[in-house]
């Protein structure tokens, strides 16, 4: 029920702000809004308001919005395809007809919907970044033999300062940077970066760190583990405390409360080094050395296991259906150390905010210009279900991550529409553009034919969004 509330607060709110964009700069304009309508289909609402009797509508199906503006092309079409009495407008009205505005005025109105939803991404920015953010800072807690990290001698206990010479708070910034880095290292051939840390011995030290390594797949998960690079966690005991119903763990009559010594003869001190074990071995027969109370009594068992092979990623991994025992006192009091709050005041926020959104929707170009040269994977491309998981999963978590999670949606929405595709706001202003430079407006035939080409290209993207939906929903299900 959270994921459904979440997924309709998120469309109703986004297509809402973007659709008052436009019909906001249409009444500044002086163009007459026929109709504001939020969702497609059989209207469950509708009420007419203002000067202009402009028919408010909310209707049954809440995947988009649209607003009809006075145009005497729509008339005369609809008129010729009706049997209803012909509407007669006066001359007033149709002077006030959006397809007599100036060229100037269409692009303003047209422009307006995406810009009101990059608008609220800054402004949800601002809010989340003057209200305080609460960040995990960058310790390293491990980093990973032979991978790009330990080359560049990153160590653990190592805290990351700056990224070329780039301020990071937290393992977020972290990312952010390396994964915009990486990108930008296919254009620029630049894949070394500068990476400035704190040792244990509060030492500060620069050291290089190649990128070469991540490609096109790696933006699908965490960059971070590609490089090698693994976030600080508190050292939990490696003590069983769940055991799945008919897992490899309690076929083999693992107990809750059983301490592991060791694995095939390596001494095991938390559970994250037993788990790596795991992991590294799918299929493959391992032995626990165990210690186990029995009648107020400690003693030690060997068990043999097989891990279960499992699908992560697209990265065969071992697992055997167990979980730590948690001290969930002293594990929120580690956790605890390693927070920090941020706060900022509101200039130095809505500066913030809007770079943010800047890079975000640069970032978000870049990735589907590298969808388009076959650079970037298409399974990155989200269908509904995706976001609704997405919303339902950030409204759990509290109202800052919606609002962020919110925010980045609204870019994405914003970016999509400007893309000179016809059918999207981003193909009505490439003819305009190419009207300015005609002299004249681009003629009737080719606007329908541009609006074929552009269904049957939203029809393509659609058609890859939900076949990744449903692969990720499959894929889930037989992890």
């Amino acid at each position: 029920m959270l994921t459904i509330a979440a997924f309709i607060v998120t469309i109703g709110i986004l297509v809402t702000i973007h659709e008052y964009g436009h019909f906001q700069v249409a009444r500044w304009c002086n163009v007459k809004v026929v109709r504001f309508s939020i969702g497609f289909g059989k209207p469950l609402w509708h009420k007419t308001f203002g000067q202009d009797n402009t028919e408010f509508v909310l209707a049954a199906i809440p995947l988009g919005g649209y607003v009809k503006m006075l145009d005497e092309r729509v008339i005369a079409s609809e008129q010729a395809n009706s049997e209803q009495p012909l509407i007669v407008y006066s001359e007033n009205d149709l002077s006030r007809a959006f397809n007599r505005q100036s060229v100037w005025k269409r692009i303003a109105i047209v422009a307006a919907g995406p810009a009101a939803n990059l608008l609220l991404a800054v402004l949800l920015y601002w809010v989340i970044f003057m209200s305080g953010v609460m960040v995990m800072r960058p310790l390293i807690g491990a980093v990973d033999e032979n991978s790009p990290a330990a080359q560049a001698k990153l160590e653990a206990g190592d805290l990351i300062r700056k990224i070329d010479g780039v301020v990071v708070e937290s393992w977020q910034d972290v990312r952010w940077i390396l994964l915009k880095k990486s990108m930008a290292s296919s254009a620029t051939g630049k894949s070394i970066v500068a990476v400035e840390i704190i040792n244990k011995d509060h030492e500060l030290h620069q050291q290089a760190l190649n990128l070469s390594g991540l490609d096109k797949n790696d933006f699908e998960s965490d960059p971070l583990e590609k490089l090698g690079l693994i976030e600080y966690q508190p050292k939990i005991p490696a003590v069983v405390g769940v055991i799945t119903k008919s897992s490899v763990a309690e076929q083999v009559k693992l107990k809750v409360g059983d301490k592991i010594q060791a694995v095939n003869g390596v001494v095991i001190n938390d559970w994250e080094a037993f788990v790596k074990i795991v992991r590294a071995n799918p299929n493959n027969q391992i032995n626990l050395q165990i210690q186990r109370s029995e009648m107020n009594k400690q003693v030690m068992l060997s068990l043999l296991l097989k891990p279960q092979s499992f699908n992560e990623n697209g990265k065969t991994i071992g697992r055997i259906g167990a979980a730590a025992q948690v001290d969930v006192v002293k594990e929120q009091a580690d956790i605890d150390k390693l927070l920090v709050k941020v706060n900022y005041t509101p200039f130095a926020a809505i500066a913030m905010a809007a770079d943010k959104t800047w890079d975000t929707s640069i970032f978000s170009l870049k990735m589907l210009g590298k969808m388009v040269t076959g650079q970037m994977s298409w399974k990155g491309i989200s269908g509904p279900a995706t976001i609704a998981s997405y919303a339902g999963q950030s409204a759990n978590l509290g109202i800052k991550v919606f609002l962020g999670f919110l925010a980045t949606i609204s870019i994405s929405i914003g970016v999509l529409n400007l893309l000179p595709i016809p059918v999207l706001d981003g193909g009505h202003l490439m003819y305009y553009v190419i009207e300015i430079f005609k002299g004249s407006p681009v003629s009737e035939r080719l606007m329908e034919l541009g609006q074929r080409i552009g269904f049957g290209l939203l029809g393509l993207l659609m058609t890859v969004a939900i076949f990744n939906d449903i692969n990720r929903f499959a894929r889930f299900l037989i992890g």
